[in-house]
């Protein structure tokens, strides 16, 4: 009897962030049609992905050190050829870069390599090494999230962009049994008062300084943010600094089945980010149904439309008074805030998750002159 096709998704670190939900999500859907799914992190930061069905972490925390690192190069390739993937799907940049030829050295015969890393977090040595895999042939194919990413490549050589597709993020609807009264208790918030809220990791790049600025200017409305990461500290000290120390909740990591309920204690969504391939968090907001503030940045006014019309109101959240109007703006027009829930339930018809499971069997399937596997 043939065994199932055997896939390996490669990322760099373990935790709950929107990489990690894709390539969840893909994994689960393409082990319901019978392959074979194995999950693998360089290292681990949080208990996020542990349920991931066959995972395997590289390492405990992140190599420091050149002998540290080369120990852990060794440790990837061996792990590669232990688990013998026929496929192997690389993540991130670093996912790509180190993941894609340590999965080739391991005798890996195929590497399907996505970009879901935005421009502003891949230095010029990734960027360099990425393109040399393309034009040598470590990837068979390259994916992108977004038409503003695909555009982030058009300078590239032509054999680079030959390899690519546009497979744009599908989504699991994030949905809820709780009410909101249930889910602010749930996390925490006052019953008595507008939430306003984010779910991202908390990184420079997410800009989340921006929402505890127009706190200032939003008097009585508190903010809640889930996630964790490098900037939680600076974030609590600025809010303190700020004077809006008790309106700031922090509420910290959630695993992928909580996050309905974080987004039911919530009123309105912001997304003050700075660097997006896509912006999965801010498209599950609004299909959940609530309003969306987002900065206005090019990747955003893509995915978060539907037909051409907005499922948000963008506006440079690096102006205080400006991000707080917006806000404010939607508490008061009642009807636009409910213009934008109507077309925000629409996204996951626009974002298929069935589509992009799609889109990755056929590429799985196909060999490297785009017919299928064992064709004459």
């Amino acid at each position: 009897m043939t065994r199932p096709k055997r896939l390996l998704f490669i990322q760099t670190q373990a935790e709950n962030a929107g990489a990690q939900e894709i390539s969840r999500l893909i994994g689960q859907g393409l082990m319901a049609r019978s392959y074979e799914v194995h999950h693998l992190f360089f290292y681990r930061v949080t208990d996020g992905c542990d349920a991931l069905p066959n995972v395997t972490f590289v390492s405990q925390e992140r190599p420091g050190g050149s002998l540290r690192f080369a120990r852990f190069l060794l440790r990837l390739r061996a792990t590669i050829r232990r688990i013998r993937p026929d496929v192997v799907l690389t993540f991130q940049h670093y996912g790509n870069v180190l993941g894609a030829p340590a999965a080739r050295l391991a005798g890996a015969p195929d590497v399907i390599a996505n970009h879901v890393s935005a421009r502003a977090t891949v230095g010029n040595a990734a960027r360099l090494l990425d393109c040399i895999f393309g034009l040598i042939g470590v990837y068979r194919r390259i994916t992108v999230n977004s038409r503003d990413l695909q555009r982030d490549y058009a300078g590239y050589p032509a054999r680079y962009r030959r390899l690519m597709t546009l497979v744009p993020h599908g989504f699991e609807r994030k949905a809820s049994g709780l009410s909101q009264a249930e889910a602010r208790r749930r996390f925490a918030l006052p019953q008595d008062a507008r939430v306003i809220g984010t779910v991202c990791r908390l990184h420079p790049l997410k800009q989340i300084d921006h929402a505890i600025h127009a706190l200032r200017h939003l008097p009585g409305v508190h903010l809640a943010v889930a996630g964790q990461g490098p900037d939680a500290d600076r974030l609590v000290a600025l809010a303190v600094a700020e004077g809006v120390a008790e309106r700031f909740h922090r509420i910290g990591e959630l695993p992928t089945h909580e996050i309905g309920d974080f987004l039911q204690s919530l009123d309105l969504f912001v997304f003050p980010t700075a660097a997006e391939t896509f912006g999965l968090a801010a498209v599950e907001a609004a299909q959940a149904g609530l309003p969306v503030v987002a900065n206005d940045i090019p990747v955003l006014r893509e995915v978060l439309a539907v037909e051409g019309e907005p499922c948000a109101v963008f506006v440079d959240t690096g102006d205080a008074a400006s991000f707080a109007s917006a806000v404010a703006g939607l508490f008061d027009d009642t009807a636009l805030a409910e213009a934008m829930t109507v077309r925000g339930r629409h996204l996951a018809e626009h974002h298929s998750l069935e589509r992009m499971i799609d889109a990755y069997e056929t590429m799985i399937e196909q060999d490297g002159r785009g017919g299928r596997r064992g064709a004459a």
